[in-house]
């Protein structure tokens, strides 16, 4: 068994354990950059320069491993090439990911422009509104399904990830109509929150939340620069 091997193993457990939310939160962006290393023919890096590219504390990069197992060594610092591959396995992002996107305003039409160009094993496959002008079209490349159809279309492709762009005001019964179609792993773009059960994650991204905490941490560091004389 080799070493990769023994590792995967290691996180499949502490995936049951469940990761703090901040570090779990991060993983991508390492996986990210570490791509990029690897990509580029570095093979080895210390946290100290891997913080400068990712602009996380090393402490902070050096505690979010130490929860993965004993990944690099003291002196020598992680291996990039395998970091990537317990990483990919861990997050799962050589397993490709069907998506289905509910609703096809202009926010869900820029995420299917984009439709996760980094990551070719994620994409979204289905769109689905309740605007009766857009149902039955084809737009931006895609047939927009009604939300009525959301089950029977999730089970014919093969669907188990959702992005709900529904307004805050239909975003319970977006969801609630996800949830009951089987999918277990939603993103929600409305700031509200809805119950589900406990076999469905649920993460939310409120983009006025992150521009406001955005605003404020730049507020912070205007007010650490020192005045010159």
């Amino acid at each position: 068994m080799n070493k990769v091997t023994i590792e995967v193993k290691k996180l499949e457990n502490l995936k049951v354990k469940k990761l703090p939310k901040a570090t779990a939160k991060r993983l991508p962006l390492y996986l990210r950059y570490l791509k990029v290393l690897n990509e580029s023919e570095i093979v080895r890096i210390k946290s100290k320069d891997f913080a400068q590219i990712t602009q996380v504390p090393s402490a902070t990069i050096r505690r979010d491993f130490s929860y993965l197992g004993e990944l690099g060594r003291s002196g020598y610092g992680y291996d990039v090439p395998y970091l990537v591959e317990v990483f990919s396995r861990l997050l799962e992002s050589n397993e490709e990911k069907r998506i289905a996107l509910c609703g096809y305003g202009n926010l869900g039409k820029a995420l299917v422009n984009n439709n996760f160009r980094r990551n070719e094993n994620l994409s979204i496959v289905a769109v689905f509104d309740n605007n009766p002008e857009m149902i039955g079209k084809t737009v931006n490349g895609f047939f927009v399904h009604s939300m009525a159809d959301l089950k029977q279309v999730i089970k014919d492709e093969g669907i188990t990830v959702a992005i709900s762009t529904v307004p805050s005001k239909y975003s319970k019964d977006a969801i609630d109509a996800i949830v009951d179609a089987g999918i277990t792993a939603i993103l929600n773009f409305a700031p509200n929150r809805v119950k589900v059960p406990k076999s469905v994650h649920m993460q939310y991204i409120d983009l006025t939340t992150e521009l406001q905490t955005l605003i404020f941490f730049d507020s912070l560091q205007e007010k650490s620069v020192p005045v010159k004389a």
